[in-house]
């Protein structure tokens, strides 16, 4: 069944902790940040106070990455006796693999999603993920144009929980998220699915740092979307720059 997410969206710096996509300004003083990487979020989120939609991998049509991707609203986890294969709704029906019980091949030829293998510890679905492409178009882990390197290491320990048992994150969620869709979690009394991800690259973070994202099941199926289908950006008056082929495949 997919699933929908409470996450943040935006913290501009008069407001920490609340969501607003009209003003996507990263934390840039926080000492989890290296200067460099500071600086760069700092450069973005002055785009966003002056009006500036700045282009990122979701508005632009391009594969997200991990952890970028986590911005999906709706997944979906399909359990398959050697792997799980995970669906994301928007922009475009992206589809990330994930071997159970492997390890990371070396040398590891880095790709869009990275390579991520998994396993069970007791009722915990754990994934781990390398390998994250670098040379590539807007090459950022968030919203907020935060970069990464080639040391990006992610970790996702997924586990189904009780309503008691995420009321909390529930209740912060009212407090600061945009509820697009409604405060669907408050009304859900059966199984909520729990992500609690480690996010490290000691490349642009001082220090590796931890969050937590809580689904509800949706009886929607996932509708189709293709990001590129209508690819002008009303609110810039022109067109996302979308993958294009170099030359024709035929």
């Amino acid at each position: 069944m997919p699933a929908g997410v409470a996450g943040s969206a935006g913290l501009p710096p008069s407001k920490f902790g609340i969501s607003d996509y009209d003003q996507l300004v990263g934390d840039y003083n926080s000492p989890l940040l290296q200067p460099w990487a500071a600086a760069v979020v700092k450069r973005f989120g002055e785009m966003s106070l002056a009006g500036i939609t700045f282009p990122n991998p979701s508005n632009q049509c391009w594969p997200l990455p991990v952890p970028f991707i986590f911005k999906q609203f709706t997944a979906q986890l399909l359990q398959q006796p050697d792997k799980i294969t995970i669906l994301y709704s928007n922009p475009d029906h992206e589809v990330r693999r994930v071997r159970l019980n492997q390890r990371h091949p070396t040398p590891l030829t880095p790709s869009w999603y990275g390579d991520s293998v998994g396993h069970y510890e007791g009722d915990t679905l754990v994934i781990d993920t390398v390998g994250v492409k670098t040379d590539r178009p807007y090459g950022m882990i968030d919203l907020f144009g935060t970069p990464y390197t080639d040391k990006l290491h992610v970790v996702e320990r997924y586990r189904l929980r009780d309503y008691d048992d995420v009321k909390d994150a529930i209740e912060r969620n009212q407090k600061e998220n945009w509820l697009f869709n409604g405060d669907v979690w408050s009304r859900h009394r059966g199984k909520f699915l729990q992500l609690h991800v480690t996010i490290e690259d000691e490349g642009v973070f001082t220090t590796p740092w931890t969050a937590t994202l809580t689904y509800v099941p949706v009886p929607d199926p996932l509708p189709e979307s293709v990001c590129a289908e209508n690819p002008h950006e009303y609110y810039s008056n022109k067109d996302s720059d979308v993958p294009k082929a170099d030359k024709p495949d035929f």
